[in-house]
């Protein structure tokens, strides 16, 4: 969703490249893969997947891998981003080169090292930096060889979905995650600090094309409005259930950033 945004501003600024946005989406996904691999053994390392697990199955805690093959993973995901990042950096110049570096870091920071992100309550903030500005604003510079204002506003609701994500998750794994001592949002603030949080999250998101158009984007920016009932449903799931049974507002809240990033690039591209 990140690298769609992206796009279709450069589209909307005749701006596009293919090659280059093709690159920013493996690139991204490679590096989503590494960090989600590192969070698999940051996790299995520290006791978090310890015990009765509430969310999808783990390939460490359930033996399915490795410390080792995971720990090869991480390596061949990252040298293949790194090499994904060299063309970008041919194409673009060298702040593909810090964006790259920064990127890589963070997501071997996220739950390994001395101070790992997503121990000390930065999760959300890591995932709204580096899933909106970062990759939205990436991604249009790579294609237009420029920064962008709109660019900068429209990364916006992309962290914030992104960011409601880890939220759910972070509610869901509440009580086993104070277990391990891993010190979420969720756990510093409660439940309903958290729940406060997912709501604020997605207003943020609904209240950025309104912003956009007020700006001069055209009326068409509003398009992912319309996945408004969507938001409201899965922000009144996350009231009512708790457990196991958010893993359904997990995939709903995924969902729901798919469709509102769908909508909101098409608007954008035409607006």
């Amino acid at each position: 969703m990140p690298v769609a945004v992206g796009s279709a501003l450069a589209a909307r600024d005749h701006a596009f490249r293919l090659g280059p946005a093709l690159a920013a989406l493996l690139g991204a996904i490679l590096i989503q893969i590494g960090t989600n691999l590192v969070n698999d053994l940051g996790d299995f390392r520290r006791g978090a997947d310890s015990g009765v697990r509430l969310g999808p199955p783990r390939a460490l805690a359930m033996g399915w891998l490795t410390v080792r093959d995971v720990r090869i993973g991480i390596l061949v995901s990252f040298l293949a981003a790194t090499a994904v990042g060299l063309y970008l950096s041919s194409v673009a110049g060298w702040p593909v080169v810090a964006i790259g570096i920064v990127s890589l870091l963070a997501g071997a920071a996220y739950t390994s090292g001395p101070f790992p992100l997503a121990y000390n309550a930065l999760g959300e903030f890591f995932v709204f930096l580096f899933f909106g500005f970062v990759a939205v604003c990436g991604t249009y510079f790579v294609e237009a060889r420029a920064n962008s204002l709109d660019a900068a506003i429209a990364a916006i609701p992309v962290g914030a979905l992104a960011s409601a994500i880890l939220v759910v998750n972070n509610v869901r794994d509440l009580e086993g995650d104070r277990a391990a001592g891993k010190r979420t949002v969720a756990v510093l603030l409660g439940r309903r600090g958290a729940r406060a949080e997912y709501i604020l999250l997605l207003l943020l998101a609904y209240l950025t094309p309104v912003a956009l158009v007020l700006v001069g984007v055209g009326p068409v920016a509003l398009m992912p409005l319309l996945t408004a009932p969507l938001a409201l449903y899965e922000g009144l799931r996350l009231f009512r259930h708790e457990g196991s049974a958010l893993n359904a507002s997990l995939v709903g809240t995924a969902r729901l950033h798919v469709l509102f990033g769908i909508l909101f690039a098409a608007g954008l591209a035409i607006s």
